[in-house]
């Protein structure tokens, strides 16, 4: 079992930046892929960036690359996703997940996720 508690969200302006975090607990974690999808009201939810088990890979969604960094600490059980260049269409609940698969931008290849941290971005 695999528990994720995510961080950081908040209120910010555009073009601010701000960095997420994913607290990842459990035996196995070090062994889990892990990363982040988004989901805005009444969207479906969206991939954003995935990080492989060794942090070595990583993988982001089009709309995010460029501007959003993900990275993993030495000890593989934290995530953390920093955003730079915010806009307004990346507000959001932003969910941490973890995945056995090697990068995981399907929901459906995500074992485990977090409840979610909200970001909204003021135009």
């Amino acid at each position: 079992q695999v528990q994720l508690v995510e961080s950081g969200g908040g209120l910010v302006q555009a073009g601010d930046s701000l960095r997420l975090s994913c607290a990842a607990s459990g035996r196995t974690v070090s062994s889990y892929a892990m990363g982040w999808f988004r989901q805005a009201p009444g969207k479906e939810r969206e991939f954003v960036a995935f990080i492989n088990a060794a942090g070595s890979t990583t993988d982001y969604g089009d709309s995010v690359k460029g501007r959003f960094t993900i990275s993993r600490g030495n000890a593989k059980n934290t995530v953390t996703l920093h955003m730079n260049s915010l806009v307004p269409e990346d507000t959001a609940a932003y969910y941490c997940a973890a995945s056995v698969l090697f990068l995981a931008r399907r929901t459906v290849d995500n074992k485990y996720w977090g409840q979610g941290t909200q970001v909204t971005v003021s135009s």
